[in-house]
């Protein structure tokens, strides 16, 4: 029988009214390979995805939803390889967490019709129906975390510390440079060109503060040495991607943390369909994909900054604000 028939899912009522979670029947196992550019716990971009997964593992039980990974998978060649790996041993889903990998998924999906692939923050999926593709509006989240930041800083300077110009973290970084900007607040933008070197990172985040910004941002697994920078000199940190609360709790104002559950979610209930792909999918506020994450616990917040934020968040997704400047 066809892995495209064999699986079979349920769906979990009652509880799971907001966020529906497929399940498999006694004798399947639904099996999930997800390659990684960093760790699963980098307070980035590849711990979302990872916790995601664990989050609908955790719903239908470990017996039933098996996940493996290869992580530090930075070079394509690397990840190539582990992504055909994965797909010959059978696995049902195979993800491909990087916007590098789209070449590689391009070559090895047609050889695996009956193998559902998802490439992230992919924009095509190459006219292969069995090819995903998923993305983070960030913008979204950087208008608004621009106007929280503007709002919180004493002098009206804000720092950006960027990886490469690409992907979720240039559109961040330009919602947030709007977002700041329609708040009357000055944006300093530094990119790295790296997504990994913290030293680099760190840098950065000296430079800014040197220049007069208390107050910072940034994204990439590489954000530890930004963060560490902020808590050091007693400043404000704004996290993207994954809570970077724990990194710093004293001076971690917010994050924007990026849940991929329901998208997740809408890959795997269209295979149970014989849908495997052909589709793109994006994280938005309307969705429930990005979430505010406020550090409630250890710091005295505002009440009218939270309401500020969510108010902004709300005119984004009725149309009112366009996240990314004109042109």
């Amino acid at each position: 029988m066809s892995k495209k028939f064999s699986i079979m899912i349920l769906f979990v009522c009652v509880v799971m009214t907001l966020l529906s979670v497929p399940v498999l029947a006694e004798d399947e196992v639904f099996q999930v390979a997800m390659v990684m550019p960093s760790k699963i716990n980098d307070y980035s971009f590849s711990q979302s995805m990872y916790e995601a997964l664990k989050v609908l593992q955790s719903e239908v039980g470990e017996e039933n939803f098996e996940i493996v990974y290869s992580e530090d998978m930075f070079n394509v060649a690397d990840a190539r390889e582990a992504i055909r790996d994965y797909a010959d041993m059978g696995f049902d889903l195979v993800i491909a967490h990087g916007s590098q990998y789209g070449t590689s998924i391009q070559e090895i999906a047609p050889d695996y019709p009956e193998t559902a692939f998802a490439w992230g923050n992919g924009t095509d999926f190459f006219g292969l129906d069995n090819v995903s593709v998923y993305q983070a509006r960030a913008e979204q989240g950087g208008y608004v975390f621009g106007q929280i930041a503007a709002a919180v800083s004493e002098n009206g300077k804000l720092g950006v510390c960027g990886p490469v110009e690409s992907g979720d973290a240039k559109t961040y970084i330009d919602g947030f440079k709007n977002g700041a900007a329609e708040a009357g607040a000055e944006v300093s933008v530094t990119y790295t060109s790296s997504f990994s070197d913290v030293s680099l990172m760190s840098a950065a985040a000296e430079t800014h503060m040197d220049e007069g910004a208390m107050v910072l941002t940034g994204t990439s697994q590489s954000i530890p040495g930004a963060v560490s920078v902020v808590k050091e000199r007693d400043g404000v940190w704004l996290g993207v991607q994954w809570d970077t609360i724990p990194l710093a709790p004293e001076n971690v104002l917010v994050s924007l943390v990026y849940d991929w559950t329901p998208i997740l979610n809408e890959i795997i209930t269209k295979m149970t369909e014989g849908i495997y792909g052909g589709a793109a999918y994006d994280l938005t506020f309307e969705n429930g994909g990005l979430q505010i994450l406020w550090n409630t616990e250890n710091l005295e917040i505002d009440q009218e900054l939270i309401d500020m934020a969510d108010d902004l968040a709300q005119k984004i997704v009725d149309g009112e604000i366009e996240p990314l400047p004109a042109g």
